[in-house]
């Protein structure tokens, strides 16, 4: 069964040593930009490759940036037979907006939102400037980015999130140790 977790409440238990796994879904770039210490990550991207290095008998809570990987995640982990599956609310998101400790780091890579409305930008910017010096029927790719963006919206999935993920700068090793709570 799935849990809804609020950030309070994983805090007060990570404060009060109870035992669970933290397990952050973000991509590396987000997940070294800021994170919460007792996290680990693995990427929704590589997610069912490695779901099976969490352990089964500790409670699991999933962290992303606002909930909606993190709900991908316990699904796929239901699936593989875990029964205590905690969804942490509104994730990174609600965590920063309540104030609790956040690890920040060093990362120069942008978040992945920002790199896919980057590179959007960027695509429909060149399909205009196409199709006014080159060919009108390249005006067909600010059109179909415009698309992608639509679908994106409807169905919660971003392809141009998925494709920019898997780029070099974006790649890291696929867990992260997480350190002890400072008391």
């Amino acid at each position: 069964m799935i849990k809804q977790t609020t950030v309070h409440e994983i805090n007060e238990l990570l404060e009060t040593g109870g035992e669970c796994q933290v397990i952050d879904v973000r991509e590396f770039s987000e997940f070294n930009s800021e994170r919460i210490a007792e996290a680990q990550l693995m990427p929704l991207s590589n997610f069912e490759k490695h779901a099976d290095e969490i352990d089964h008998s500790k409670p699991v809570y999933l962290m992303c940036r606002s909930g909606n990987r993190a709900k991908t995640a316990a699904d796929k982990l239901a699936a593989k037979g875990f029964t205590d599956i905690h969804v942490i609310q509104g994730g990174m998101t609600a965590w920063a907006g309540a104030d609790l400790p956040i690890i920040r780091g060093g990362s120069k890579v942008w978040s992945l939102e920002r790199q896919v409305r980057f590179t959007a930008g960027l695509i429909v910017l060149a399909g205009v400037l196409l199709s006014v010096f080159v060919s009108p029927y390249f005006i067909v790719l600010s059109g179909f980015v415009g698309a992608g963006l639509m679908f994106s919206g409807v169905t919660d999935t971003c392809g141009m999130g998925m494709i920019l993920a898997r780029m070099p700068w974006n790649r890291a090793p696929l867990t992260c140790e997480a350190p002890a709570r400072a008391k």
